[in-house]
């Protein structure tokens, strides 16, 4: 049974969204307000998390990014307030999806149900690590290294990363990559691809001097072994 944490400060609404997610199967526990939400998070076990950005004590922005310290747990942001900015911190902090209040319920278990099935377990190697050129992920402690420095990478350019190198020196197209890490029902810019392999080569290739992402042009991008 997969389990969700509520992390919703408006009490009737936590409630009816825990009464739809339980008669859907899902098992749940909820908090409300921003310190217990973080507590239960950090505790683990989770397979999605509802966060609400206004809460009391630790707004759901903070909560997000800690977890994003550690974990890659599904996460869609639930809120009344449409602010583009809101979207845009949420989804840079590693949130999965984002849902703004009032919303029906049937859309909400929609993008849940999405959201779930586009979560894919790392495959690993035998140590549980990824590599390449030095450059190594470990998809158990969400961590990613160069030569044994830590590299700061938020949720979707670890999810990136994580794609490219799975499929190391096999060209992955931009659509490919778009569906992989951002969903087949991924709804904005067709380049966010681009902008995000700039961003680990910002982080990656420019800072440690390695060319880690190679660009193949007009099909897409791919980490080859020297």
């Amino acid at each position: 049974m997969q389990k969700i944490l509520i992390v919703e400060d408006e009490e009737k609404i936590a409630r009816f969204v825990e009464l739809e997610l339980t008669h859907e199967g899902y098992a749940v526990e909820k908090a409300t307000d921003g310190r217990r939400g973080l507590e239960l998070a950090e505790q683990g076990g989770f397979d999605l998390l509802l966060l609400d950005i206004m809460l009391p004590g630790i707004s759901g922005i903070e909560i997000l990014r800690r977890v994003r310290r550690e974990s890659d747990v599904p996460v869609i942001m639930l809120t009344a307030r449409d602010a583009v900015m809101d979207k845009v911190s949420g989804l840079d902090m590693g949130a999965d999806d984002y849902i703004t209040k009032p919303f029906a319920i049937e859309e909400l278990l929609a993008r849940i149900r999405v959201t779930l099935r586009n979560h894919k377990p790392a495959e690993k190697t035998a140590a549980g690590v990824l590599s390449c050129k030095g450059v190594t992920l470990d998809a158990d402690r969400f961590k990613v290294a160069c030569g044994g420095v830590p590299v700061e990478l938020t949720a979707k350019e670890f999810a990136l990363l994580q794609t490219l190198l799975q499929n190391k020196n096999i060209v992955m197209s931009r659509n490919t990559l778009l569906e992989n890490v951002w969903g087949y029902d991924y709804v904005g810019e067709t380049n966010i691809v681009d902008v995000y392999v700039r961003y680990l080569r910002q982080k990656i290739d420019e800072k440690f001097g390695v060319k880690l992402i190679s660009t193949v042009r007009g099909v897409g991008y791919v980490v080859k072994e020297d």
